[in-house]
């Protein structure tokens, strides 16, 4: 048996902003199952966000006082139990009763406290897992603090660090004025964080660590570039021994075209006519011509020029000379907003733009689009390519990231998933637009893509496998 213990600063269903939420709300479910005799836990901060309906299930632990540099600060534990695994829930009102989970002006002591009242956890329920697997910049700290400070102390000596980064453009930088006052690190442990003269947790973690993983293998490969990595390429290559990549995953208890209740027709890879007449819906909802034989290219994303949309706009108009539809669903950047709500009104009952964020209207978009489009300079993992294919709407993606992993190129023998392309160029997309359109008209063989596409395992279980193969991997080294 296996102990685990994950510690992240947010966590789906209680409180989250982004694909961290889900994967701490999907992983450690998935991995109780596929190895229902481990011990999975999870810690997260007991933010103003958690619903009533979660804590009036929460059990009062203990309360501890988290020594951080000069400070003593209470600390309350609470715990619940969700499907299979045990949440732990830190409490301190002045940390995380705030409006929103980051971007408050002390986030540094914030997490660094909550970075510290972790380790403080494991003694206060007598929980030393075999694996603390810390998750992005803000529980770094638990990590460096673990491997620099208790190494040698009974219970934390046995515990091994497993540390993920799921973006690299976030690394918790700051100015090294601020390293004992703030993060209480003593001065023999700044070059630990030092880099380029700054504190940077992420690097910290990533020397202390007993392995390293990012969403993806090709993230992985990929932030040992500078292109990628936003500065930390050197140290990424220094460690390069111990850092890997696994995919995430989807739920597909959530993502499931056969009985999700938010699309208007449910189907299956038996019986796919539901998907057309969801097809219809989804013209008529975005006021386009109600026609099943005219593709439908969809995107549902932050409007980001990271995710391709530069590429998007330069080719928008010359893509509507073809017998396409376009559909968006997103909200972002302010030029992006204004060019695609002008290029919805340049071609009235061809493109259809909705500048929101609204899942129950993404379902539709999944389940009644032809095509889905991600063109992404740059993709750690990517979880909607996997989500359209389980819905049956074929990716077309640029090779990065987890985008490279999950989608290969269809080939002249219907060999593939989707289609691809690799230069981060605008007529490279198109042209490959254009090879779907044309594999599109053959109708018998898009069938049969979609579904292939549909019956493709992305589910969390797959990636809960491996991440239980490299637990067990990193525990057996003494």
């Amino acid at each position: 048996m296996k102990k685990i213990l994950f510690a992240s600063s947010e966590a789906m269903p209680f409180a989250a902003t982004g694909g961290l939420g889900d994967v701490l709300g999907a992983l450690p479910s998935s991995l109780a199952s596929v190895h229902p005799d481990w011990d999975i836990r999870v810690v997260i901060p007991l933010y103003g966000q958690v619903g009533a309906e979660w804590r009036e299930k929460m059990t009062f632990e203990k309360s501890v006082m988290v020594t951080l540099a000069w400070r003593e600060q209470y600390c309350g534990i609470f715990s619940l139990e969700h499907n299979g695994v045990k949440y732990y829930f830190l409490d301190n009102e002045y940390y995380f009763k705030r409006p929103s989970l980051y971007g408050s002006f002390d986030d540094p002591e914030r997490f660094a406290f909550f970075s510290r009242a972790v380790l403080d956890l494991m003694e206060a329920v007598d929980f030393f897992p075999d694996i603390l697997h810390a998750n992005d910049w803000q529980t770094a700290l638990s990590v460096i603090a673990l491997k620099q400070e208790r190494g040698l102390m009974p219970g934390y000596k046995d515990v091994k660090a497993v540390y993920t980064i799921h973006n690299i453009d976030y690394q918790g930088v700051y100015g090294m004025g601020i390293i004992g006052d703030v993060f209480g690190l003593k001065n023999d442990q700044a070059s630990i964080v030092d880099y380029n003269g700054d504190i940077n947790l992420t690097k910290g973690a990533i020397v202390c660590a007993d392995f390293v993983t990012t969403v993806s293998p090709r993230y992985a490969e990929e932030i040992k570039t500078e292109y990628y990595s936003h500065g930390l390429h050197y140290i990424i290559n220094q460690y390069g021994y111990k850092i890997g990549g696994i995919i995430n995953g989807i739920d597909e208890s959530v993502y499931d075209p056969e009985h999700d209740h938010d699309i208007p027709y449910t189907y299956s890879v038996c019986d796919i006519e539901g998907k057309n007449k969801n097809k219809e819906e989804l013209q008529k909802e975005f006021g386009l011509e109600v026609n099943p034989n005219v593709p439908v290219v969809a995107m549902v994303s932050r409007l980001a020029e990271h995710k391709g949309f530069d590429l998007v706009c330069c080719i928008a108009d010359e893509l509507m000379k073809d017998n396409v539809q376009f559909v968006l669903l997103g909200t972002g950047d302010s030029k992006f907003e204004r060019f695609f709500s002008a290029f919805a009104e340049r071609h009235p009952g061809q493109a259809g733009v909705r500048l929101a964020y609204n899942r129950k209207l993404s379902k539709l978009i999944y389940a009644g689009a032809d095509m889905f489009l991600m063109p992404s300079k740059s993709e750690a993992c990517g979880l909607a390519q996997m989500i359209a294919s389980r819905y049956g709407t074929v990716p077309i993606v640029r090779e990065t990231g987890g985008l490279y992993d999950t989608i290969k190129p269809y080939s002249w023998d219907r060999s593939g998933n989707g289609f691809t392309f690799s230069a981060y160029n605008a007529y490279d997309m198109l042209y490959v637009i254009r090879e779907a359109e044309g594999v599109y008209a053959d109708k018998e063989n898009w069938n049969d893509l979609v579904k292939k596409i549909m019956t493709i395992d992305f589910s969390w279980k797959t990636s809960a496998r491996r991440y239980a193969e490299l637990y067990e991997s990193v525990s057996s080294v003494k």
